[in-house]
């Protein structure tokens, strides 16, 4: 969706939207996240990473521009039964950025990395956009890894869109000036709703203005665009995994929006139809990420997924990228 498109969705989105956010007080706001936040060296670069809860462990990666603060309204949930994992990926948030090329196959190498560290060996892995890209990699490339394999709104056909490599190359061109402009904008922004919907429209969150100001606040204050942002960003337009989809073994779910303006919600139906035994839920009138903008039913829906068990038969060593 174009910035333009965001503001004028701000100004008239409807005031209540049923089954949207969260209503009443988010779980998220009381728990003590410095707790759960742990760092370890990751490809040489450190890494912040969310370790919260016990149980069967399941790993949540975020897509570009956000960082694990994308899941606060999912850890409390799945924490409450499984060891969560949500790191920043390299370049985001918290996280060192990489040296050299950042590719789609190295950052899923690292996510294979921290679960080696943690002694983690299987678990069920959801990414969101960029996020669903590295997850997918990493249920190809390390399917001992992967149990279960929930993609949310996963761009992995972005790189096909014509308009991929200008964006990127508009990106590049407007680096430094966007990061100028932000600087000191953040206190003008949060005092804003309307300002903070469209900023969080261009993101492409469907009713922004119906996410919790605490929410609404997080989210903005942690989608910065750091030094991950253009090297991943490059990474998302120079490599295919079409040809290989047939290779997942894992029991897949595919999440999407019908609202997404960023990646379109076509793309659910193609890889439904390129995974072999994956199934579709598809939200009506939500944008590109579903677990923030419905949780409610994002979690039970991913409960009874991770429930039902089935998983895939690999077992061995992991492969090495």
């Amino acid at each position: 969706m174009a910035p333009r498109s965001a503001v004028l969705e701000a100004l008239i989105a409807p005031q209540s939207e049923p089954g949207y956010g969260t209503p009443g007080r988010p779980a998220w706001l009381d728990i003590d996240w410095a707790a759960h936040r742990r760092r370890a060296v990751i490809d040489g670069a450190r890494m912040e990473y969310v370790d919260f809860g016990s149980g069967p462990p399941m790993v949540f990666v975020h897509g570009l521009g956000a960082c694990w603060q994308t899941w606060l309204e999912n850890l409390p949930h799945f924490a409450r039964d499984h060891r969560c994992i949500a790191m920043d990926l390299a370049g985001f948030g918290a996280s060192e950025p990489l040296a050299g090329d950042v590719t789609i196959e190295r950052l899923a190498r690292g996510v294979a990395e921290l679960l080696g560290q943690l002694g983690v060996g299987r678990a069920v892995v959801a990414g969101n956009s960029m996020g669903g890209f590295v997850a997918l990699e990493l249920a190809i490339r390390h399917p001992a890894l992967v149990e279960r394999l929930v993609l949310v709104s996963a761009a992995v056909f972005w790189q096909e869109y014509r308009r991929a490599k200008p964006l990127v190359a508009l990106a590049q061109a407007t680096e430094s000036t966007l990061g100028r402009a932000l600087v000191g904008s953040e206190a003008y922004l949060m005092r804003r709703p309307k300002l903070r919907a469209a900023a969080l429209g261009v993101g492409g969150i469907r009713f922004g203005h119906l996410l919790s100001p605490e929410l609404q606040c997080e989210i903005l204050l942690t989608a910065k665009r750091t030094q991950g942002f253009l090297p991943s960003l490059r990474a998302l337009a120079s490599y295919s995994l079409r040809d290989e989809l047939e290779q997942v073994v894992a029991p897949t779910l595919i999440v999407w929006g019908t609202d997404d303006a960023l990646v379109g919600v076509e793309h659910a139906a193609e890889l439904e139809a390129l995974i072999p035994g994956a199934r579709k839920s598809i939200y009506e009138r939500t944008g590109h990420v579903v677990m923030l903008e419905r949780p409610g039913r994002f979690n039970r829906e991913l409960s009874a997924f991770v429930a039902e068990g089935g998983a895939s038969d690999v077992v061995g060593p992991v492969a090495v990228l």
